[in-house]
């Protein structure tokens, strides 16, 4: 429907209703100090085509920088059919389906991606999305400790966890009792081992969550921490990038029993980089578990005349229960990327998921190898890692990330949150990463560190 603008007989017309002399009035109980004022920087009003010009103008000030930051948010390939599926309007228009009857395709197709996670993961149920990777952890520790009958409200958090996702989850528990262990990493392998967690042993655990691979590219030893995490009677939260699922065994392997919730960020499924989102999160678990798990499942169920249909089998959320059974407040998510996500799934197939996975560990190690040559770069981290690695510098990284964006490189991110990792930055390169332009990072990075 096009947007039509209320004419000034219509404002007119409107505020006589309301016995008020203007616009103006209706926002009076606002204390004058706390108004912005005239919006002087807005520009005077432009022609639709002056209006085109301003905004190629803004868009080429983005540049053409070549990207090699990673942590967390991934340029990958997108083919165009993804969107141009996505966009449609039976999937670009359709609001989250109340009535199943009424939505059909979306249903489907949100089965269609409880399926693809379930499978990636190797998990038996998943849920069709949450807000993002952040937030879908800390519903995992929600769920966790909801889990737990003995009422037991720590949580074991590594410092290989990302930061922001930590932040996130410390924001959204902290004031329901549940208190986050933060565990140190190995600072030769920055990893965590089983040796450490034994002075975390406690009945007041509930879970432990095991990023894989953790923030800075490195590969856990799941099995040995899921084995411990079970012998001490507690859950094992896994944090994972379903893209790397296509070449890392699935969480539902990791150790004897598995993991017990699995969730991430949805993000390298399909989405670009479009300046900070939107993304989404996921939300497999064991099947004795699902009651308990957030958002919303669609199951496929037949008619009574036999015909194939799909429809929402549970949504614990209080708007639809008693608020003191409900499993949390998520309303309408990110349907549209995961729309995106199941679509872009479904073309790369199995097979192509995994070329993916393999070429980012190629580019990302071939990265690695000729930025390590420099002098005055070296790596940090012993062990394998995956996605990304970790570099220290001889110089101030801020002031070297800040010299690659003149250049247009973005060169990775700045570790300054970890006080250990102060002079160090984070490195990636996706499968969009060309050798000639790995072969530029290190000719303007060698020039940067060796100057004055």
């Amino acid at each position: 429907m096009p947007y039509i603008p209320h004419t000034q007989d219509d404002i007119a017309a409107m505020l006589a209703t309301i016995s008020v002399g203007s616009i103006e009035e209706l926002f009076d109980e606002i204390p004058a100090a706390l108004r912005c004022g005239q919006l002087e920087k807005i520009p005077a009003s432009l022609t639709e085509m002056e209006i085109g010009q301003l905004m190629r103008q803004r868009a080429a000030q983005d540049g053409g920088a070549v990207c090699f930051i990673g942590a967390g948010a991934y340029e990958h390939h997108i083919p165009a059919a993804v969107w141009e599926i996505t966009t449609r309007g039976e999937f670009y228009s359709a609001y989250t389906p109340y009535q199943a009857e009424a939505s059909q395709g979306t249903l489907q197709l949100l089965y269609e991606f409880q399926t693809m996670m379930a499978n990636l993961t190797g998990m038996e149920a998943s849920n069709a999305s949450l807000y993002d990777g952040a937030s879908a952890l800390a519903e995992a520790v929600l769920m966790a400790v909801r889990l737990t009958k003995s009422k037991a409200k720590r949580i074991l958090m590594p410092t290989t966890v990302h930061p922001i996702y930590r932040r996130v989850v410390h924001t959204l528990v902290k004031n329901q009792g549940i208190t986050l262990f933060e565990v140190p990493f190995d600072l030769e392998t920055g990893t965590i081992s089983v040796d450490n967690l034994e002075s975390y042993a406690s009945a007041e655990n509930a879970a432990l969550v095991i990023q894989q691979p953790n923030f800075f590219g490195g590969l856990e030893a799941v099995d040995d921490l899921t084995n411990w995490a079970y012998a001490q009677g507690i859950l094992v939260i896994a944090a994972v990038n379903p893209m790397t699922l296509a070449a890392l065994s699935p969480p539902s392997d990791w150790g004897t029993n598995g993991a017990d919730i699995v969730c991430g960020e949805g993000q390298p499924l399909g989405i670009p980089l479009s300046s900070g989102g939107p993304y989404f999160g996921f939300m497999c678990c064991k099947k004795a578990y699902v009651r308990q798990m957030p958002g919303r499942i669609i199951g496929r169920t037949v008619d009574i005349e036999g015909k194939i249909g799909y429809t929402l089998v549970l949504q614990a959320r209080e708007q639809h229960i008693r608020r003191s059974k409900a499993t949390s407040n998520i309303c309408t998510n990110q349907g549209l990327m995961v729309t995106a996500a199941t679509i872009h799934t479904a073309l790369l197939g199995a097979e192509g998921l995994e070329q993916v996975a393999l070429t980012c560990h190629a580019n990302t190690t071939a990265l690695v190898n000729k930025l390590t040559a420099i002098a005055g770069v070296s790596r940090v981290f012993k062990g394998p890692f995956f996605h990304e690695a970790v570099l220290r510098l001889e110089k101030p990284v801020n002031e070297v990330l800040r010299q690659l964006a003149e250049r247009n490189i973005l060169g990775g991110y700045s570790l300054a949150d970890f006080s250990e990792l102060s002079d160090c930055l984070s490195v990636c390169a996706t499968e969009m990463r060309t050798q000639a332009e790995i072969d530029n990072y290190a000719v303007q990075l060698e020039e940067i560190i060796g100057s004055e």
